[in-house]
């Protein structure tokens, strides 16, 4: 049976956007009346407007729902209750929410007021006419920073925190007139988190107390417990309250109840739910269960040497054409001839076509076969990858691959394998290939993080391009790669196309589009859209390694020495020289960076957006910095190409943050306005 609030008013403060707007969408949906409040400040926490609030009443009338908009203040809540009961004669549900990121001015009394204070005027208001009707409905919004504490959001997680506390003694003193109150502790899409979050997604935990008490000579220990939980929806699928509703009883079950410590470990059940929602395979009812069965089961020592099942690829000349049609090559360029037409007298396949019939021994399910890797293939990604060539790959023919678990390690959120691929024609060893294999969800098994048999990446050399090559790929470009035998459904995305050119013109620009001068190419499968218009970073960390040549070997890459984070911040620093005072007015913030290697600090800098018309100079800033940032040399380049999302950096301890830690999301502004570095 559907669940319906017919007959039902409520009230949903902050409901102009984020959490609360879904809220009211939601309730209206399902027949209730809604007062939606919004006081429709900035992001600051200052200013006023009505046109948040009036377009979410647009929203539930144009869809033939009940609504009215309301523009006060939280703190004066006999305001909005009225409004309630003007409307609609009474008062049944508040939903309390204002997140974080609407109310980022740091002051702790502005904190306190529109959170805590806030919720307690309107509650308050509504109290009595609750009691009278012997009936109410309170849901709270909580944060996991304050059931666990956050760096840098002392403030804010004591507000939060308030607000569990408040809502824990309505629960109690309302009990006998049928108010009910409940708190919720969400991980939604807001413009905080919509960068690693569905549009709206949210989860609520019972927990209990966790405090230490003392008296009488007794002292004792509570702790937060979280029970396993269920997974209430699949891919492409709503959640619905009805599955909450009927999985209830197992939601609540504490039996193997996770002992949650810190933000961290609060938000990894949710971000596997994630990565499983991505995935082709179905999510798991209970994530937390099959993260730690995932955990367990991997044993490096027991894994690393294995061998997979030999596998074989047949191919005729087709599949070469294909391939090059697919990576840019073009009738237009007499050039590519070569690589285009059967009958040429110098016909070839290109040198890159090596991965494809390596690439079937991670494919093809042979990882299954490995001791030591009980692990959910559905969780897999591919990484980065080498390829190394002995000889000119022929154009059609049988090869066959054999391939080694050459090591394991432990990332914390996932684990990688890397796995060493050798290829034969016949007796005859043609290439090399290591893939880097990431599982997400199943790392934490207490092995190494890094490896000396992974082929490493090369920072660009510090020096002007020796080629600048323009060109434009079509629409369909990827699609007609995949015909060449890459069947990874990722690469339909036409964006994919845009990453295929790459090696096309390293070979013409530098080797005369002679196959035999290919050694080995280092890449990652991690690309992202390069455009000239917004100039956005599609491979980084890569080489080509050509025989004959020096000025493209890995070792004269690094010659330059230095730090890959360096030509970041040369532009940052050209940006900042051209929007600086514009920047200054957006930001007035200081963040100092420490950028790290081997786990030692190697650099310091300081983006100076608050005097002035900004700057950024190398070393620590005069005075105290707003917010300062450490991260390694690696992560940080991962952050600002994509890669790595910084808030999924943050949790994981990749990115470390002290002072003013909301602060850090105004960087964004360096980044958005042209490109992404």
């Amino acid at each position: 049976m559907s669940l319906s609030f017919e007959g039902k008013v409520v009230l949903v403060t902050g409901a102009g956007g984020g959490i609360g707007r879904e809220y009211a969408l939601a309730f209206a949906e399902r027949g209730a009346s809604v007062v939606v409040n919004d006081l429709g400040g900035n992001v600051k926490g200052g200013g006023k407007s009505s046109a948040a609030a009036d377009k979410v009443v647009e929203e539930i009338r144009a869809k033939g729902g009940k609504a009215v908009a309301n523009y006060d203040s939280v703190e004066d809540g006999e305001k909005l209750i009225q409004t309630a009961l003007d409307a609609f004669g009474r008062i049944g549900e508040i939903l309390r929410d204002r997140t974080f990121a609407r109310t980022s001015d740091l002051d702790w009394d502005l904190i306190h007021r529109v959170h805590l204070r806030g919720s307690f005027m309107v509650t308050r208001a509504a109290w009595n006419h609750m009691k009278k009707q012997k009936f109410g409905r309170i849901i709270m919004t909580t944060s996991a920073a304050g059931i666990y504490g956050n760096f840098g959001q002392a403030n804010y997680s004591a507000a939060k925190l308030g607000l569990l506390g408040l809502a824990n003694t309505l629960a109690i003193e309302g009990r006998k007139y049928n108010i009910f109150c409940n708190t919720v502790a969400p991980l939604a899409g807001s413009r905080l988190t919509e960068t690693i979050m569905p549009p709206v997604f949210w989860t609520s935990h019972n927990r209990q107390i966790e405090f230490n008490h003392v008296g009488a000579g007794w002292i004792g220990k509570l702790r937060w417990e979280r029970s396993q939980g269920r997974t209430v929806r699949q891919k492409n699928q709503p959640m619905t309250p009805e599955a909450v509703r009927d999985q209830w009883d197992k939601i609540c079950d504490f039996t193997d109840a996770a002992k949650i410590t810190n933000i961290q470990e609060s938000f990894q059940s949710c971000m596997n739910v994630l990565s499983q929602l991505d995935s082709e395979g179905e999510v798991n009812a209970n994530p937390t269960a099959a993260a730690a069965s995932v955990t367990s089961a991997i044993n490096p020592a027991e894994a690393v040497g294995q061998k997979l099942p030999p596998t074989t690829f047949s191919f005729t000349h087709t599949q070469c054409i294909l391939y090059a049609l697919g990576v840019g090559m073009s009738t237009k360029d007499p050039d590519h001839l070569r690589f285009l037409y059967e009958g040429h007298q110098d016909f070839s396949c290109l040198p890159t076509f090596g991965v494809i019939p390596s690439q079937a021994a991670m494919m093809d399910g042979g990882l299954s076969s490995i001791p030591g890797l009980n692990i959910d293939f559905t969780q897999v990604l591919h990484g980065e990858q080498y390829l190394e060539l002995y000889r000119p790959l022929p154009t059609s023919g049988k090869l066959t691959s054999e391939a080694t678990i050459a090591d394991v390690l432990d990332k914390g959120s996932g684990a990688v394998i890397l796995l060493d691929v050798n290829t034969y024609s016949g007796d005859e060893l043609v290439c090399y290939n290591q893939f880097s294999v990431f599982v997400v969800g199943a790392g934490g098994f207490g092995g190494r993080r890094t490896s000396e048999k992974a082929k490493a990446p090369v920072p660009p050399p510090k020096r002007a391009p020796d080629a600048v090559v323009i060109d434009s790929t079509t629409r369909d470009q990827a699609a007609l790669y995949r015909l060449s035998g890459d069947w990874n459904p990722l690469h339909i995305d036409p964006s994919f196309a845009k990453c295929l050119h790459s090696f096309s013109h390293v070979l013409k620009q530098f080797a005369d589009n002679d196959p035999s001068r290919f050694k080995a190419i280092k890449a990652s499968n991690h690309l992202h859209e390069q455009v000239k218009e917004t100039d956005a970073v599609v491979l980084a960390g890569a080489y080509v390694d050509l025989h004959g040549t020096s000025e493209l070997s890995p070792e004269n890459l690094t010659q330059g020495g230095g730090l890959q984070s360096e030509l970041v911040f040369a532009e940052i620093s050209r940006r900042i020289k051209d929007l600086g005072p514009e920047l200054v007015k957006k930001v007035n913030a200081v963040f100092g960076w420490e950028i790290t290697k081997d786990g030692k600090n190697v650099a310091e800098w300081t983006i100076d957006l608050k005097n002035g018309s900004g700057s950024l100079h190398q070393g620590p800033y005069s005075g105290k910095a707003d917010v300062t940032i450490t991260v390694s040399d690696e992560n940080f380049m991962e952050v600002v190409q994509g890669k790595l999302n910084p808030q999924k950096a943050f949790f994981s301890g990749k990115l470390k943050v002290r002072g003013n830690i909301m602060l850090s999301q105004k960087l964004e502004v360096i980044l958005k306005d042209h490109a992404r570095l």
